[in-house]
């Protein structure tokens, strides 16, 4: 079945298990196995073991699917849904000890994401959702945090690991922070979303990042009344901006004034 509450049921089971084997590698200790945009974007064995293992487990499930995942599997299809896979986001955390990663799984039906969950391994929390029903973490429904003034608002960004793009996100982020209540820098792209999603955030940007990032994330925190906007950063790169659809316009302008967008 291709519905998109079966397609979450799926990644959430998949989901489940590779956090499991993420906390495992933890607990044996973290090494670094190779690096990929520059010397400190990093790859674990922890990552690609995730990898193969959602891989194996949603093609044996699904053979005819699709499969997408940031470290190297590009799986062609011929179902019409495809898998987009994060294994570990948030690796340096991961590296470092630090609780703030997650295992990321999204569906995409003919080009469309469908169904997404997000586990924060560390606290064991699930967030997940599916078009037709709801954003829930670990099975409760979530939304976005109320309305605010833009000087009220809390926002997450990050940086990227090459030297030209971080650069440019540096000076945009000193222009946004006096006009609003603080920034946050956690070092998940996907667990970002999902504050946005359940009204621990009030926005979030970042460029750099990748659909692997956002699909799963994103698709939760629009189900929970967030706007998500996909465009180009300042430097070139794919950027999002994410916030409460009904601050969305002011917190986009914001980032745009602020540098963060190319204009």
């Amino acid at each position: 079945m291709t519905g998109p509450a079966a397609l979450r049921g799926l990644a959430e089971d998949v989901a489940r298990e590779a956090a499991v084997l993420v906390r495992e590698h933890a607990a044996q200790g973290v090494s670094v196995a190779a690096t990929k945009s520059s010397e400190v974007d990093v790859v674990t064995a922890a990552d690609r073991a995730s990898e193969e293992l959602i891989r194996r487990l949603i093609l044996e499930a699904r053979p005819g699917d699709g499969f997408l995942g940031e470290e190297g599997d590009d799986v062609v299809g011929t179902s019409g849904v495809r898998w987009i896979v994060d294994p570990i986001d948030g690796t340096v955390n991961f590296l470092y000890g630090l609780p703030e990663y997650a295992v990321s799984v999204a569906a995409e039906v003919d080009g469309e994401v469908v169904a997404g969950v997000v586990v924060d391994v560390a606290k064991q929390v699930v967030y997940a959702g599916h078009r037709g029903g709801e954003a829930t973490r670990d099975g409760r429904p979530i939304a976005v945090r109320g309305p605010a003034p833009l000087a009220h608002r809390l926002v997450a960004t990050g940086f990227n690991y090459t030297r030209p793009v971080r650069t440019v996100q540096a000076a945009a982020a000193a222009r946004l922070l006096p006009e609003i209540r603080d920034l946050r820098r956690t070092g998940s792209c996907a667990l970002d979303l999902c504050r946005v999603a359940e009204g621990a955030l009030d926005g979030y940007v970042e460029e750099g990042v990748h659909l692997w990032d956002h699909a799963a994330g994103g698709l939760i925190a629009g189900l929970a009344g967030a706007r998500l906007l996909v465009t180009v950063g300042a430097a070139g790169t794919e950027a999002v901006v994410c916030a409460p659809a009904h601050g969305f316009e002011e917190l986009l302008s914001a980032v745009r004034t602020a540098g963060f967008l190319r204009e």
